[in-house]
């Protein structure tokens, strides 16, 4: 893939056209928009309520738990 990757490089620089700027350099926000099932939305909604939190902090904690518990099983493997 680095091959690649070098080809489809040289080819850009030579055919004068504009190199993507790379992920690990690029500036991150911290909002992007997820499109879920109604069922899902709903469920988070009625979870968010009764724990007295907003969707988006309930959401939030929820994909950091889970790229967490990720991460640690990847790191075991």
């Amino acid at each position: 893939i680095v091959d690649l990757v070098g080809e489809v490089v040289a080819d850009m620089v030579s055919n004068n056209e504009k190199l993507p700027i790379p992920l690990s350099e690029k500036k991150y926000s911290g909002r992007f928009a997820v499109r879920v099932p109604s069922m899902v939305h709903q469920k988070l909604a009625l979870e968010a309520a009764e724990r007295g939190v907003s969707m988006n902090r309930l959401v939030s904690a929820k994909l950091a738990i889970g790229f967490y518990i990720l991460m640690v099983y990847l790191e075991w493997k």
